[in-house]
């Protein structure tokens, strides 16, 4: 990892993905859950980018687009934007997650760069990328105000930003936790803790702070007859929000 600065990280956020490394790319896993959303999420994070950077969707609509994979555990995100033709970067402050990501990528002959390091540590190097992606990751993170704002160095002038997370809503906590992590069983108990989630209105006002503009919310929606979708209403839950940065 790079030099100790200032940091989001939180340790036993970071020990508890880590011994789940071995298991990110096992569809029945504890990552279930993210394998059975990745469809839903793969139709925003396409349609965001290509609609903000002029591109037909399909094929090999992000070429020559430097996009950072923020959080990216064993690379779930990344590798389908790898497979879109974007140059990838995926970050993790687990070094477990990382080796994981690393070994996967290379079955599958994708090219993506996998670094152990922190959003942080990468800012204070002067790292800039097109877009930046920060999917289920803020929710986890010690400082809110500080990522978001390290996120917002990260990407170049006129560039996106991604965030998805969870709302701190009733709704989200019957869901999230009693449901997914005690009812279901889809998450390992203690995944999550309810005071971390960020209502859409705190992230924007993060985002103000750091010179982001919010300029779209979406909801991920689940139902046990047609999976996870994208809702322009209900944000209850789960929630994506797309950020730009003045050019």
């Amino acid at each position: 990892m790079s030099e100790t600065v200032a940091t989001t990280v939180d340790d036993a956020e970071i020990e508890r993905f880590s011994a789940l490394a071995e298991t990110w790319w096992d569809p029945e896993g504890p990552m279930k859950p993210l394998h059975r959303l990745t469809p839903a999420r793969m139709r925003y994070l396409t349609h965001r980018l290509t609609r903000h950077f002029d591109r037909p969707e399909g094929g090999e609509a992000l070429t020559d687009l430097d996009i950072l994979d923020i959080g990216c555990g064993g690379g779930l995100v990344s590798e389908p934007l790898s497979r879109l033709a974007a140059s990838v970067t995926g970050v993790d402050a687990s070094e477990k997650n990382i080796k994981a990501a690393r070994m996967h990528a290379a079955e599958a002959g994708l090219p993506v760069t996998y670094r152990h390091d922190t959003a942080e540590a990468l800012a204070a190097a002067g790292e800039q990328f097109d877009a930046v992606m920060a999917l289920e990751i803020i929710e986890h993170v010690a400082d809110p105000a500080l990522f978001v704002s390290s996120i917002a160095q990260l990407v170049k002038p006129g560039g996106l930003v991604i965030f998805s997370t969870i709302n701190r809503t009733p709704k989200a906590y019957a869901l999230s936790i009693v449901g997914a992590e005690y009812i279901l069983g889809w998450l390992p108990r203690g995944t999550h803790t309810y005071s971390k989630f960020v209502k859409p209105s705190e992230l924007a006002r993060h985002c103000r702070a750091a010179g982001l503009k919010v300029d779209d919310l979406t909801g991920l929606v689940y139902s046990p007859l047609s999976g996870f979708s994208l809702s322009a209403t209900d944000i209850d839950v789960n929630y994506f929000a797309s950020a730009t940065k003045p050019g």
